[in-house]
């Protein structure tokens, strides 16, 4: 028995099929995710407001999100709330 045919000869390393990543994240790249209207100006305005994180930093979601739950869910607290009732006429 010989040692010739064990071991193959090694090729030379392949080049890295993807360019080396660059040293800095890539910035903030928006969605693209439509916001299809309610009819409803209030909810509407605040889904409007999501707009805003595309264009900040993953750390500043947080902010814009709480936000808007902050304002839907006052916007469905009010249409729980029973209607005000209009001034009373003074009969006489």
């Amino acid at each position: 028995m010989t040692d010739e045919a064990a071991d193959p000869p090694v090729e030379a390393a392949a080049e890295p099929a993807e360019p080396a990543e660059p040293d800095e994240p890539a910035g903030p790249v928006a969605l693209g995710v439509v916001r299809t209207p309610t009819g409803h100006a209030g909810v509407d305005a605040h889904l409007a407001r999501l707009a805003d994180a595309d264009h900040l930093a993953a750390d500043g979601h947080v902010e814009v999100y709480e936000d808007v739950h902050q304002g839907l869910r006052e916007a469905l607290t009010a249409l729980d709330a029973p209607p005000v009732p209009g001034p009373y006429e003074n009969r006489s």
